[in-house]
């Protein structure tokens, strides 16, 4: 099977224009951007860094306003010296960029945000509006804890402010079955589906993206990619962190919600998808949510999983805490081009090393070389930073004999000429302002993430200890049979 498809884009980016000293673009509306947890830490560390970055690359509308919301009260000017705070500590400072201009679209609204009491947002948001234009287009960005969706969504309906505007919520989306759906009703009784941005950063990686440009525009790959060629594949994301600056958050999460029903089996959808009827963003969601109702449910022993040693000694976390900081599980998909072929998918923190690698396992050519072995050949992207590809082969060793070796080839594709590659984050949002969801997860996705999730919830498997700079527990080795985990048998 061959594709016509031309190399994938999502939607065209506006415009970049030359005039960095005001950091904007002219072709999108004037927006009001309402930041909830403003002064919390994702904000500090994300969001805040992502948002100015987008100044320096020319990407914001040519007109806007960020209004951080908060239970405190903060005047204007302490919010902007919050936020170029955030700046120095987590991103490139504000030296390099147009840090005049920005600062002044910078506002704050106080006093909280309740169904009840609206603190100060309403005014603000009046006022910001009043500036723009009441066509202003309006987006809210929940930058807060899951728990706190339900009650900043039922406020922003209950004050009218979800009508033709745009939200953002931070994953995971629920945290159980019958909570996304709850969360999911309350969310579409205020928003339409088109109006919901749910984050995933996972899919805002470059290396994510590059996925669809290997196997779409390049017939070497397209050709290769289904049971008929690759035996295995494996999506591996080990960390070597510990969870000690948000081991609370992590308690009530652990691996298996904060990663595996969220990011591990995004980037499987990606991989596995049937070619889009096109790279527009409904073609691209149409094509996931394809894949991802193939998903076969799975069963407690398709999955490991484990807690490093010590990990219930970090503050915030109960001694007899059994949440899982690692998970590794073998997914199966009931399509045509994937059955038979398992995804082998693998997570932890405390690991041996920090990775964000996709690889298909090629089957043992047939023909007169008959000592491959069987990780011989290898096709293995890296998510990290802007991508890169890896294709491990077969090749004569040099000398009189016809000996066999493993050889690799690699592409830095931060290398390409002209490439200017944008952190998930800044990325993400940007499409956001530009109202393009082909990176975002959707309502119908989640249902089927869940669903094939949910056997495991009902009947969780034990949790193993591991040691802290291991490849997690023995457990799972048997899981990645004769092929066994890439990462971990050699050093990268």
């Amino acid at each position: 099977m061959t594709s016509d498809l031309p190399p994938p884009r999502r939607s065209a980016a506006p415009e970049r224009i030359n005039v960095p000293e005001n950091g904007t673009t002219t072709d999108l509306s004037p927006t009001v951007f309402v930041l909830y947890g403003a002064t919390g830490d994702l904000a500090r560390r994300m969001v805040l860094p992502a948002f100015y970055q987008l100044a320096q690359h020319g990407l914001l509308p040519a007109d806007w306003r960020l209004i951080g919301s908060g239970r405190g009260e903060r005047s204007d000017e302490e919010f902007v010296e919050h936020v170029q705070g955030a700046l120095e500590e987590f991103a490139s400072g504000t030296d390099d960029g147009p840090w005049e201009e920005f600062s002044q679209r910078l506002r704050f609204a106080g006093g909280g945000f309740t169904d009840e009491d609206p603190g100060q947002l309403l005014d603000a948001v009046a006022t910001a509006r009043k500036e723009l234009g009441d066509e202003a287009q309006l987006v809210h960005y929940l930058s807060l804890p899951p728990k706190a969706f339900t009650g900043y969504t039922k406020a922003i309906g209950a004050h009218g402010l979800g009508e033709g505007a745009r939200i953002v919520y931070e994953k995971p989306f629920g945290a159980s079955p019958e909570g996304f759906r709850e969360l999911d009703d309350l969310v579409h009784s205020v928003f339409s589906e088109e109006q919901v941005f749910r984050i995933d950063h996972f899919l805002g990686k470059e290396g994510t993206q590059d996925l669809h440009a290997l196997r779409f525009a390049n017939g070497l790959f397209e050709h290769i990619w289904s049971r008929e060629h690759i035996a295995q594949v494996q999506i591996d994301v080990p960390e070597d962190l510990d969870v000690a600056d948000r081991a609370e958050f992590y308690d009530a999460t652990g691996a298996t919600l904060d990663m595996l029903v969220t990011h591990l089996f995004q980037v499987a959808a990606e991989v596995a998808m049937e070619p889009p009827v096109s790279f527009k963003a409904d073609d691209i969601l149409a094509a996931r949510e394809s894949v991802l109702a193939k998903f076969r449910p799975l069963q407690p022993e398709d999955v490991v999983l484990g807690q490093f040693e010590g990990y219930r000694e970090l503050d915030g976390v109960p001694d007899d805490s059994d949440t899982d900081t690692f998970v590794a599980a073998r997914l199966c998909i009931d399509s045509g081009r994937w059955r038979g072929v398992p995804f082998l998918l693998r997570t932890g923190k405390k690991l041996a090393a920090k990775q964000q690698r996709v690889s298909l396992i090629l089957h043992r050519p047939k023909g007169p070389v008959d000592d491959v072995p069987a990780n011989g050949n290898v096709v293995s992207l890296s998510l990290a930073g802007a991508g890169s590809v890896d294709i491990d082969v077969m090749a004569k060793k040099p000398g009189p004999d016809l000996a066999m070796a493993p050889a690799r080839v690699s592409l830095d594709l931060s290398k390409i000429p002209g490439g200017d590659p944008l952190p998930p984050y800044v990325s993400l949002i940007h499409d956001v302002l530009v109202g393009d969801r082909s990176l975002f997860t959707t309502s119908e996705g989640l249902a089927q993430t869940w669903r094939a999730l949910q056997p495991v919830l009902d009947a969780r498997p034990e949790v193993h200890p591991y040691a802290s700079g291991s490849w997690g527990p023995a457990a799972a080795n048997e899981l990645a049979g004769e092929h066994g985990w890439l990462l971990g048998q050699t050093e990268e």
